[in-house]
């Protein structure tokens, strides 16, 4: 089990900057895949990035390159993801996702889930 509740999220300008944390607890952390989604009001939860236990390795949405960076922690059971050049259409809840080995692009495929926190980005 897992659990893991997400912070960070807060009212910015376009063009700045925020950074989103995601504390876990439960099971070893270094051992899960993370991931971030993220959703607006009346659309779909969406992909924007995941980091990989077994080497670290990272995958982003088109739409987020080279504006957003995914890291974690292992000493303080934490991931991160660092958001600059914020835009209108990143106002959205964002969501930290964990799994043993899976998880991927599609939401259903990553088997726990944080609350969420609310970013809005103000133009």
């Amino acid at each position: 089990q897992v659990q893991l509740v997400e912070s960070g999220g807060g009212l910015v300008q376009a063009g700045g900057s925020l950074r989103l944390s995601c504390a876990a607890s439960g099971r070893t952390f270094s051992n899960y895949n993370m991931g971030w989604f993220r959703q607006a009001p009346g659309k779909e939860r969406e992909f924007v990035s995941y980091i990989r236990w077994s080497d670290s390795s990272t995958y982003y949405a088109d739409f987020v390159k080279g504006r957003f960076t995914i890291s974690r922690d292992n000493a303080r059971n934490t991931a991160y993801l660092q958001m600059n050049s914020l835009k209108p259409e990143d106002t959205a809840v964002y969501y930290c996702a964990a799994d043993f080995h899976a998880g991927g692009i599609y939401y259903y495929t990553w088997g726990y889930w944080g609350q969420g926190t609310q970013v809005t980005v103000s133009s």
